[in-house]
């Protein structure tokens, strides 16, 4: 499979702060990646340098070919983000806004409304598309968050905490979506979160970073077979893993 991310000893340093220590990173295309880890291991300094928003101190990086740092423009035509927290014109329709996000992407005017609706329809918002984006509740904001990135079709989406905030049926969907965007649009998905369960059920390789550094990656079951658990056993969950890797480290 072709490399999507790769980063060599990749740095970021603040003054005497390493937010991000000699990182090396690697994701196929295809997978659906969980980038795990507590606040302050360096998750989103990671995401910011990948997206060209930051310049790294040390080391290098690879976004679909492209060094981030050195053509940001081309990372970010083909690399969708929704962040944490996803933000809209309130006073505007669904369909309004992402109307104006599409023509700020360069969109051909006269094919500017039909991909609004294809989106929409994609996310499951098409019913809904002429209610006001300050109307909407939190599950449906993030969907809209996922419309807002699907509009240039990337090839890559950088997905941090999607279902914070939502109620057990709208992580089910979220979490459905995520996959149906990756199966069936071919997008490969990193995600950022820290719920070890929703990670477990849909994502192909994880990533565990602590202290700026990658302490764990590979599939679950690999990660497993790494260290076992007290009996001697691989552990079953994410989470049992996740805590076996922070012990050990």
């Amino acid at each position: 499979m072709a490399m999507v991310i790769e980063t060599k000893g990749l740095t970021k340093a603040y003054g005497n702060h390493t937010a991000v220590d000699h990182l090396d990173l690697e994701v196929q295309k295809g997978e659906i990646f969980g980038f795990l880890g507590p606040n302050g291991a360096g998750k989103t300094t990671t995401l910011l340098m990948l997206l060209g928003l930051s310049e790294p101190s040390f080391g290098t990086a690879s976004v679909l070919g492209f060094d981030p740092c050195r053509n940001p423009l081309q990372v970010k035509s083909k690399v969708g983000y929704l962040p944490e927290n996803v933000g809209f014109y309130p006073e505007m329709t669904a369909g309004e806004n992402l109307a104006y996000v599409a023509r700020l992407n360069n969109v051909p005017e006269k094919q500017v409304n039909e991909l609004v609706m294809e989106t929409l329809l994609l996310v499951g918002l098409a019913d809904e598309a002429a209610k006001k984006a300050g109307a909407y509740s939190r599950g449906m904001r993030q969907r809209l968050g996922i419309a807002e990135v699907l509009i240039k079709k990337p090839e890559l989406v950088f997905l941090d905490e999607p279902t914070l905030g939502l109620d057990p049926d709208g992580i089910n969907r979220m979490l459905d979506l995520i996959v149906d965007l990756n199966r069936e649009q071919n997008i490969t998905v990193l995600l950022s979160s820290h719920h070890l369960h929703q990670v477990q059920r849909i994502c192909t390789q994880v990533g565990i970073m602590s202290q700026g550094d990658i302490i764990a990656q590979g599939g679950i079951k690999e990660l497993a077979q790494q260290i076992p658990g007290r009996d001697g056993e691989p552990e079953s969950t994410l989470e049992q893993i996740y805590m076996r890797y922070f012990k050990e480290a």
